[in-house]
């Protein structure tokens, strides 16, 4: 059966789950899916210690992948860490040193093996590092068997560079050559491992178009690009970014719980393509969740959030992160094993200090200012009591079970101990 005009699995689900932006050689993707596996990458720079929920449909559609037989590889910069990707950015990246790139390079991994089997097996991932070929690269032997085939007029066009030549921070020559490496890799992929499918967002697009060319006028094999769309929120804030912050993948950079609830509070209009998305759900169960009306699209966010969390911490996780928030919105308890836990020196609390620098000191407000509006709005409790005053005084006297729970509004609650 043909769906979405498509015959193969992969491309009719990709296509009915919102993944599908731009593609090179749609036709041609499809009938070769439909013979049999294809290998398809997509690259990650080490920028952090961890991937954030913007990495994540790119995740999510290595996984699609995956459940359709085909192999994802996952490829993470240590060459071109080096450098930076300059697509959409207003200024340079700061280089990094060796051992933060290490550093970022195992966390990265980390996240990746929470989505994603690696090993052998024909449809099993493989996680590639461009380090490998691109360190020990020769830059005039470079120039003459990748450089000759790049167009610089071609280049300027690229949205992504025009953005930072009409801005005062220019464009380097370092990162000029990010798009040439990140070609080099496509060909390196495909000599490597078969890879002939590259992915991203559609911000790569340029730098996907040049690997395909690069692959044909090289090595004269047809390989293709598909990209996702730039995922935001029905009301026009980025995918992933909060007030607080990026929304990251490890548990290190941000608890269960906080994650977890990051997927509750999608907005009403987002629900149905969040579930198709970042989930496994069926997508007649999507379609059944995304029509639920009034109260009852709070239950949706709820499935939402548990099956998004597996995905990323585990199913066993995920449904603890449920029962504390339960428990803590429904039911008004603390459950200390679940929520957000912020450390103080047992110093703070010995002497006492004023409530609006404890909140600051949590987390809980960027400053003291903020803080005190968050008193006077009546939207700050401790151990769910209202705080009346800005300037009372939180002590060790004030901690239950060895806890103090900070409040700021109804969804954001953060554990105090000592350290």
């Amino acid at each position: 059966m043909v769906e979405n005009g498509f015959q193969s699995s992969f491309m009719q689900e990709a296509a009915a789950r919102g993944f599908i932006f731009q593609c090179t050689d749609s036709v041609a993707l499809d009938e070769a899916m439909a013979k049999g596996s294809v290998a398809a990458y997509i690259g990650f720079d080490p920028t952090a210690d961890s991937l954030h929920v913007g990495s994540l449909i790119q995740i999510m559609m290595l996984r699609l992948l995956q459940k359709h037989g085909h192999r994802p590889v996952a490829l993470v910069g240590g060459g071109t860490a080096r450098i930076g990707d300059p697509s959409f950015r207003e200024e340079a990246r700061r280089l990094m040193t060796e051992e933060t790139i290490g550093t970022n390079l195992a966390g990265i991994e980390g996240c990746l093996r929470q989505f994603l089997t690696f090993g052998g097996g024909a449809s099993e991932a493989i996680l590639a590092n461009n380090a490998e070929w691109l360190d020990k690269l020769a830059y005039i032997d470079l120039l003459r068997d990748v450089g000759v085939h790049f167009s610089i007029n071609r280049m300027l066009s690229f949205d992504s560079v025009k953005n930072r030549l009409d801005r005062e921070q220019g464009l380097t020559f370092l990162e000029f050559n990010y798009s040439i490496l990140q070609s080099y890799d496509f060909r390196e992929l495909n000599r490597r491992h078969g890879v002939t499918l590259q992915l991203g967002g559609s911000d790569q697009w340029g730098n996907i178009v040049s690997g395909v060319d690069l692959v044909r006028r090289t090595d004269q094999k047809s390989v293709m690009g598909l990209t996702t769309p730039l995922l935001t929120t029905s009301s026009g804030a980025k995918m992933g970014k909060t007030a607080n912050g990026a929304v990251w993948l490890s548990e290190k950079r941000l608890p269960v719980f906080d994650y977890w609830q990051f997927w509750r509070n999608t907005e009403d209009a987002d629900v149905g393509r969040f579930l198709r998305l970042f989930t496994d759900l069926p997508l007649d169960e999507c379609a059944r969740l995304e029509a639920l009306q009034g109260a009852e699209i709070n239950e949706a966010k709820k499935i939402l959030a548990t099956e998004a969390t597996a995905l990323c911490h585990g199913r066993e996780a995920a449904q603890a992160a449920a029962e504390a928030a339960r428990q803590t919105f429904e039911e008004g308890k603390v459950a200390a094993a679940d929520l957000p836990v912020h450390t103080v020196p047992q110093t703070l609390l010995a002497e006492g200090v004023p409530v609006f620098r404890l909140f600051v000191e949590a987390g809980l407000a960027k400053t003291n200012g903020e803080a005190r509006r968050l008193v006077r709005g009546g939207g700050a409790r401790v151990n769910n009591a209202v705080v009346q005053d800005e300037n009372g005084v939180i002590s060790e006297k004030d901690m239950v079970e060895g806890a103090i729970r900070l409040s700021s509004g109804k969804k954001h609650h953060v554990l105090v101990k000592v350290a």
